[in-house]
């Protein structure tokens, strides 16, 4: 299940978005409007979500989060762009990868 977040999630949200993976969440978190998507198998559900909810592609970027270390990772397929100098699933940048981490921990954690 993927779900749009605009505010921070509660425990019973986390639990929820958590059961695809048991205890890891994929995200896909849009770093202008300070929102993500939560949960699912694949980056691209969460992604297409933020679309259809108005968010341009170049402001998202996906990642995951392990519940029970707290552990955010920046990988994710929808990440490469070689035209906004990220040629890897990993985000390179490190000023969008603090982006995407302070929107994640606003939300989720």
């Amino acid at each position: 299940m993927v779900i749009l977040i605009t505010s921070k999630a509660n425990e019973e949200t986390l639990k929820k978005v958590a059961e695809d993976l048991a205890g890891y969440i994929k995200f896909v978190v849009d770093i202008e409007k300070k929102i993500l998507t939560a949960g699912g198998l694949r980056h691209f559900d969460g992604e297409q979500l933020l679309l259809q909810n108005g968010s341009k592609q170049a402001n998202l970027w996906g990642g995951g989060l392990d519940l029970e270390t707290g552990e955010i990772d920046f990988d994710s397929m929808i990440n490469i762009r070689p035209n906004q100098g990220n040629a890897s699933r990993e985000i390179l940048s490190q000023g969008i990868r603090q982006q995407v981490e302070e929107v994640v921990k606003d939300l989720l954690k």
